[in-house]
């Protein structure tokens, strides 16, 4: 059984930066695929990035492409959400989920993953 610790949120002033984390234990990572989700105050939860198993391919949604990167070291069992000049509508609760379906990423908007995190706060405010 596969768990998820997400950690590294927090308030940021818009334009600043954070690096999510989401570390596994369980199992390895390198049999699963990880996005990452983000839900705002009074919305839905949605898809933010993925990135495969052999961390080849990676998905961004399209309102943060240019200011996160996801990254994978399977050495540590961790995945990574670098998120650069943030800004309020980027605020919400981060959830990572992981996958073990090859084509995981091609689909990760519709939510459904094997396993998820609890989730990390973020805000961006001033």
């Amino acid at each position: 059984q596969l768990q998820l610790v997400e950690s590294g949120g927090g308030l940021v002033q818009p334009g600043g930066s954070l690096r999510l984390s989401c570390a596994a234990s369980g199992s390895t990572t390198n049999y699963y695929a990880i996005a990452w989700f983000r839900q705002a105050p009074g919305k839905e939860r949605e898809g933010v990035s993925c990135i495969n198993k052999s961390g080849a391919t990676k998905k961004y949604k399209g309102s943060v492409k240019g200011r996160f990167t996801i990254a994978r070291d399977d050495s540590v069992n961790t995945v990574y959400l670098q998120m650069d000049r943030l800004t309020p509508e980027d605020t919400g609760v981060y959830y990572c989920a992981a996958d073990s379906h090859t084509y995981f990423c091609s689909a990760y908007q519709d939510s459904r993953a094997d396993y998820w995190g609890q989730g990390t706060q973020v805000t961006v405010s001033s």
